[in-house]
């Protein structure tokens, strides 16, 4: 009779192993070695996945601006569980997406650079959640999406300062407006019912003013800036000597310590 099949050789969940064995099986997991690719990818994956909805139901209870929207969504009628914001692997070019069937969020797990970067994403989405909410907006309408995406731009903190200089993004003036109109563009491209670029810089030149002036549920824009002379002025000469946006597409303005605490040099309001 053949005896029964040794279960011992099969990976064993990381919570049923002890300390020493937890930490070097997550090191082959992370390394590759001694581990298969799909077993590499799958607790990368996963790993990703936890990080994402850990970070959600943070901003969730402590980030004023996704405590507001929460509250005003609400208030609207359409209440934002967090069952309802879901993490998942999705297409690199995005970083979250709303379906309006559904009346869910989807965050793009392991894009994010950054909480900011996140927490913008959540408030970003949450707006075209809100005004599918209030308008009943119609997403095959080119001007419907180009307003919806107009506001979500302007007022989820995308157009940031801090953030396009991150992207190697230098104008001082108009910088918000172009920002703004630049993502809005791009976003309304990609609408199945739009047949090329030029029709989506058409359609979101003719509702920018009206749609930009909007700034419900905000009682104004909350990521206008302010900025110091002084900051503005390292930021150029920083670029003049070393020239290392133009060469690797990524800006730290001045010091470590000054990039660290750009909000608070920055005024942001």
């Amino acid at each position: 009779m053949s005896s029964p099949a040794n279960d011992s050789d099969s990976p064993k969940p990381l919570e049923n192993l002890g300390a020493f064995e937890r930490w070097r099986r997550k090191a082959m997991l992370v390394t590759g070695l001694g581990v298969t690719e799909d077993e590499r990818l799958e607790y990368l994956m996963e790993r990703s996945r936890v990080s994402c909805e850990e970070q959600k139901l943070r901003f969730m209870q402590r980030s004023p601006a996704v405590v507001f929207m929460l509250k005003h969504l609400k208030a609207a009628g359409c209440e934002l569980p967090s069952s309802n914001i879901i993490c998942a692997p999705c297409d690199r070019r995005s970083a979250g997406g709303f379906n309006p069937e559904q009346g869910a969020i989807v965050l793009c797990q392991g894009v994010f650079f950054g909480d900011a970067h996140m927490e913008n994403t959540m408030v970003h989405e949450m707006i075209h959640m809100f005004d599918q909410c209030r308008f009943k907006v119609d997403w095959l309408n080119l001007r419907h999406h180009a307003c919806s995406e107009i506001r979500a731009n302007s007022l989820s903190g995308d157009c940031r300062y801090s953030r396009e200089l991150r992207i190697g993004s230098l104008a001082f003036t108009k910088h918000h407006q172009d920002c703004v109109r630049r993502r809005a563009v791009m976003s309304v491209s990609r609408n199945v019912m739009c047949p090329d670029q030029a029709t989506a810089e058409r359609v979101v030149n003719e509702v920018f003013e009206s749609c930009f002036k909007d700034t419900r549920p905000f009682d104004e824009n909350r990521t206008g800036i302010k900025y110091r002379p002084v900051v503005i002025a390292w930021c150029i000469h920083y670029l003049r000597v070393t020239q290392y946006a133009s060469q690797t597409r990524h800006f730290r303005c001045a010091s470590s310590e000054a990039f660290v605490s750009y909000e608070a040099d920055w005024h942001l309001v």
